[in-house]
């Protein structure tokens, strides 16, 4: 792949992405797979005056060697010497990167009833650092192509062929064309746009049809607002958490979802597929499902916690976005969410209510917005999708027709 268009990349997550600001600290993760990118952007992270970039690896096999041979009371036990991490995170507000690389089936074959366990009891410990740093520091989420991911988009070429493929579908849906920065700031325009013309319908009810027999209505809270494309912290730093992003995104309201979604895509949980599945909803609450594919892991996900059968975001996507465009699959949420209309069960956003930033967490939970120690979306966009604003004033407005944005 050409250095200079790695570089413009290393460049837009470190300036546009995480906006990293001088003098902070930035942690950024990443798997073995583009150890010259991460490169690439720890020196771009500096560029922006960082006071220092620590990056911290993982490896997927070494996971799975992890829960093939420790305990379960080892793996639920979150060391010293790492929640000293996170408390430092909090306390210094860190900028934090993802560079996303994993293979979307590389944890396949894990131990999940120890995985689940353990999730469990490591949750409710990372959770306050992270419901400390939530809305107050940058993060941003890319991807970088590993050898194991781009041979299950591209299996008929060489492993080198297919990641040098893989590069040019995530540089392309990234923007990352003449000038990615004034791409991304006409887009966030965009997207803000979108958000706007939702937020002054005074929408109660959103209600989901498609042939494949989702037929679903999920309720809002009167103070939600949509939102999409960039961010701002509580301090005033403006960031992009997602690259790419094309989702207009709301937590919706607690207890109000009726009818059941189907998956049009893979739902890709910890290295692991969840395929052609279904999922019922009863008073906002999970209550049914099926997948042909790990209805197991899907049953772990959605038992999680007491939270995790309900739905923390609702976002629409349209199925012209250029992640759909391009024809692929990406096995990957990061890139697939933003190809379709999703859901996520689990937490809500905060953000996502007017007036957060006046309000404790307590206040925005009581107003319907979800808890819980997870956030997993999955996709239920399709070509014939139609979506229809139920609006307070008796109204109904068409918001999607065909998949695609209705006006």
């Amino acid at each position: 792949m050409n250095k200079t268009k790695l570089r413009a990349y290393a460049r837009l997550i470190a300036q546009k992405g995480a906006n990293v600001q001088p003098g902070q600290e930035v942690f950024i993760s990443a798997g073995l797979d583009q150890p010259e990118f991460v490169q690439m952007v720890v020196e771009e992270c500096y560029k922006c005056k960082a006071k220092t970039v620590v990056v911290e690896w993982y490896y997927q096999p070494l996971t799975k060697v992890r829960y093939r041979y420790e305990s379960l009371k080892t793996l639920s036990t979150l060391p010293d010497y790492a929640e000293a991490r996170w408390k430092h995170k909090a306390e210094v507000l860190a900028c934090r990167i993802f560079l996303d690389s994993d293979d979307p089936d590389g944890l396949k074959g894990i131990n999940q009833e120890k995985l689940g366990k353990a999730q469990q009891k490591l949750g409710p410990i990372i959770k306050p650092y992270r419901e400390a740093m939530e809305n107050k520091h940058q993060w941003c989420i890319a991807a970088v192509p590993g050898k194991a991911w781009a041979k299950r988009l591209f299996p008929e070429l060489r492993a080198g062929q297919a990641v040098e493929k893989l590069w040019e579908a995530i540089l392309d849906t990234c923007r990352v064309w003449d000038d990615p920065t004034a791409e991304w700031d006409k887009h966030n325009r965009d997207m803000r746009e979108h958000c706007a013309r939702l937020n002054s319908l005074g929408i109660e009810k959103l209600h989901y049809t498609a042939s494949n027999g989702t037929d679903f209505t999920v309720g809002m809270i009167p103070q939600g607002r949509f939102r999409g494309g960039s961010d701002t912290t509580l301090s005033g730093v403006e960031f992009n958490p997602n690259l790419p992003t094309e989702e207009c995104f709301i937590s919706p309201m607690k207890g109000q979802a009726e009818g059941i979604v189907y998956g049009t895509k893979p739902l890709c949980w910890n290295g692991q597929l969840v395929e052609n599945f279904w999922i019922r909803f009863h008073e906002g609450k999970a209550v049914k499902w099926h997948a042909e594919k790990n209805e197991g892991l899907l049953g772990k996900i959605i038992t999680m916690d007491e939270g995790s059968a309900y739905l923390g975001e609702c976002a629409l996507v349209p199925y012209d976005s250029p992640i759909s465009k391009s024809g692929l699959l990406f096995y990957n949420t990061l890139f697939d969410e933003n190809a379709a209309c999703h859901l996520a069960l689990g937490m809500g956003f905060a953000d996502t209510v007017e007036g957060f930033e006046n309000m404790s967490l307590a206040q925005v939970r009581a107003l319907g917005v979800n808890d819980s120690i997870i956030h997993e979306d999955f996709m239920i966009g399709s070509k014939d999708m139609n979506i229809d604003a139920i609006c307070r004033d008796g109204s109904v407005v068409p918001v999607f027709r065909d998949g695609n944005w209705a006006f």
